[in-house]
């Protein structure tokens, strides 16, 4: 929750005078209290009694004070510890055999259509696509998603240009032609067929290079090659489940990053039993053990502004949930309020030595915190329970 104005803490007071009135005065009052318990940012309601003068079992008699009526901003939102780290993170696995004969450094970015890595003197090519390969693509391959996926890449990076290709199922004469262009390109054999292992289809736009996981010479299918990720920092939480109904898609929140500065961002996507899968800013997320952790629901949040968040670079972070906010609003502790006989709840005023019920009208509800308006203006001193 957060607050950008919070009302200043009143300190209670209470005379012998105000007391004595206090006793005295429950005509027309229901002798009832609202009482909050906040979870996040939800109020609970209820009522105890706090006027009645006689201890019940022995205990003692509830005692008064006053607060002042506060003027200033109220919200409902709620803050999670989250983490800042980059985007849908992947381990590269090699198809085919060969040796590793070049490798990219730490923090190159790679676009579709440029090299990834070399394995045996021969460039292996990233292209984009959610289905990796898994055969030769060649006349007489046949039909299939693998193949629309293969012609969707020739047809984005140019080597369809005049062809007419369609981006669909089928392996035709055109497919044939726009692969040994892209071939020729790079500098190989034009045969016409993508053999198995010289490209990696990822999903990311482009993708920046965060670990290798083997070395030169090393030989290709006994690890991944590399962890790669997308070039955009993302935020993540894992909010407990009587938080998530404040995860709307494309719901707007604000973090706050490791360096104090703020960005604003819209949920993306809400993984149930999600792992974050962030490599890098990991932060502490709360206890639970690493099995509960695991079950928890991951929340992506992309960032209106890369710019701020790099400055920052991958750390932990607090993402707050903006909820319902007033501004220049009169504020009294939930505490101060009674509930009346005709519906409604009012307020017990000091006034001089006296007290009056003063009715009002509730507005937002928030970390034990009430709107109110009415015949009340700030500084007023309002009755509360000590």
């Amino acid at each position: 929750m957060s607050r950008t104005e919070r009302p200043n803490e009143a300190s209670a007071e209470s005379g012998p005078a105000v007391v004595g009135r206090l006793r005295k005065r429950r005509k027309g009052v229901v002798p009832f209290v609202l009482t909050a318990a906040i979870t996040g940012a939800a109020v609970l309601g209820v009522t105890r009694p706090w006027e009645r003068q006689e201890s019940a079992a022995g205990r003692s008699p509830v005692e008064y004070g006053t607060v002042a009526v506060q003027k200033g901003s109220l919200s409902s939102g709620i803050q999670i510890a989250g983490t800042l780290g980059y985007d849908e993170p992947t381990s590269v696995v090699a198809a085919g055999r060969g040796t590793v004969t070049a490798l990219p450094a730490v923090g190159t970015v790679i676009r579709p259509g440029g090299k990834l890595y070399e394995a045996d003197g021969s460039a292996v090519v990233l292209m984009r696509g959610n289905r990796p390969l898994w055969r030769d693509l060649g006349p007489g391959a046949g039909n299939g998603p693998d193949v629309k996926q293969l012609k969707r890449n020739l047809v984005d990076l140019g080597y369809a240009d005049g062809l007419g290709l369609a981006v669909d199922e089928k392996f035709t004469k055109g497919t044939e032609t726009a692969i040994k262009r892209w071939q020729k390109s790079l500098g190989v054999k034009q045969t016409g067929t993508v053999m198995l292992g010289s490209v990696v289809m990822l999903p990311q736009a482009s993708v920046q290079v965060r670990q290798l996981g083997i070395q030169l010479g090393a030989p290709l299918g006994t690890a991944s090659v590399m962890t790669v990720s997308g070039t955009s920092l993302v935020a993540t939480v894992r909010p407990a489940d009587n938080q998530l109904s404040r995860f709307k898609p494309d719901g707007k929140v604000e973090i706050r990053l490791s360096d104090g500065s703020t960005v604003t961002g819209r949920v993306r996507s809400l993984i149930r039993g999600g792992s974050s899968g962030q490599g890098e800013g990991e932060g502490e997320g709360g206890g639970g053990g690493v099995g509960a952790d695991q079950q928890k629901t991951t929340v992506t949040i992309a960032l209106d502004s890369q710019q701020e968040a790099r400055k920052a670079g991958p750390s932990s972070v607090t993402v707050t949930v903006v909820g319902d906010s007033v501004s220049d609003a009169l504020i009294v502790p939930v505490t101060a309020l009674l509930a009346l006989d005709g519906g409604g709840y009012g307020v017990k005023v000091v006034d001089g030595t006296d007290t009056r019920l003063v009715k009002v009208q509730l507005g937002l509800i928030a970390d034990a915190q009430a709107q109110i308006s009415g015949s009340v203006k700030a500084g007023t001193r309002v009755v509360i329970p000590k």
